[in-house]
């Protein structure tokens, strides 16, 4: 078996981020659930849009994020979404690449637009999504690059892309694919929401073929359908060879079949935005996980890049993260 020359290639929504600060009675006088990701049309993304104030571009997508964060990290990193060959297409593909992220899936050059998704940021730094998802919904297995997966160590799926069945084909191929190689297959919930559409499909996706999950304690809940956080990690336990389930200032449990590590985080000074506080976490597990470190020291890297990105506005490192590794380490 050769080695892999990819730690981590991710599969999700490639999609351009709107960021607009706002308040809580915008939300309210347009019944917006805070902190929930929606999906709506081109159009009603538009009208929304229309109501905001001054807005920053920037390429976003969850796993794209967590791809850009293992990358800022020192690791190799691969992306794997479609967007169109359209103008947005080209800033997401540009910023991907400039983040030193691998991203090679063909545009599209007919059919929907770039996915884009207007973020509004409340002043406790909450963010809510309103997600028109465009030329995502193309992604197929034809677009997979069977020869990355095998050459990764672990291929991280989005849960957001469970949603047109295309992708969902393709996480079926990819998974078949890693483990025939002796790769591990990681899969992010995503959101609450997204975990009530498809609840059932994953947790017998996660049975069946997920190695290492990744969820915040609304999504592990969910997917249980229980009250009780403990409760819900009790039932986790066993499904899947490693289960990093975040709790936001509370830290992480790392649940494995023998044990449960619990991993507490550090204080900040203020939180800005929490856009992509999950993607970062999953983006320092993996980039420790992937260079052999133990689960605790990988749940405190997840913590430490969290940490860092709900103090700045956006998903993405602004100004490199390897320190963090030196902190950790030193």
């Amino acid at each position: 078996m050769t080695e892999p020359t990819i730690d981590v290639l991710g599969i999700g929504n490639a999609i351009v981020d709107i960021l607009v600060q706002t308040n809580d009675s915008f939300l309210t006088d347009n019944d917006l659930h805070k902190g929930a990701m929606t999906l709506v049309s081109f159009d009603e993304q538009m009208e929304l849009y229309e109501k905001t104030g001054q807005a920053v571009e920037s390429s976003g997508g969850s796993a794209a994020n967590t791809l850009a964060g293992i990358a800022a990290l020192g690791g190799k990193a691969a992306f794997a979404g479609k967007v169109k060959a359209d103008q947005l297409g080209v800033v997401f593909s540009h910023d991907i690449r400039g983040a030193g992220v691998t991203y090679e899936t063909e545009r599209a050059k007919d059919g929907a637009p770039t996915a884009t998704c207007l973020v509004l940021i409340t002043p406790d730094g909450q963010r809510t999504m309103q997600t028109c998802l465009g030329a995502c919904v193309e992604f197929g297995p034809k677009d997979l690059d069977l020869a990355q997966v095998r050459d990764a160590k672990v291929t991280y799926l989005e849960g957001y892309l469970w949603d047109p069945e295309p992708a969902r084909e393709a996480f079926f191929h990819a998974a078949g694919e890693a483990h025939d190689a002796g790769r591990k297959i990681a899969l992010t919930l995503s959101d609450p929401f997204c975990v009530d559409r498809h609840r059932d499909g994953f947790r017998s996706f996660i049975k069946d073929h997920v190695d290492i999950v990744f969820a915040n304690e609304e999504e592990i809940k969910s997917l249980f359908q229980v009250d009780d956080f403990m409760e819900a990690a009790n039932k986790v336990q066993g499904m899947a060879e490693v289960v990093a389930l975040t709790r936001s200032e509370k830290g992480s449990v790392i649940v494995t079949p023998d044990e449960m590590i619990t991993v507490p985080t550090k204080p900040i000074e203020k939180v800005v935005d929490t856009t992509g506080a999950g993607d970062a976490y999953a983006a320092g597990f993996l980039a420790a996980y992937t260079s052999g470190k133990s689960l605790k020291h990988a749940a405190t890297l997840g913590s430490l890049l969290a940490a860092l990105i709900i103090q700045q506005i956006g998903a993405r490192p602004s100004a490199g993260a390897q320190h963090l590794i030196k902190a950790l380490e030193g």
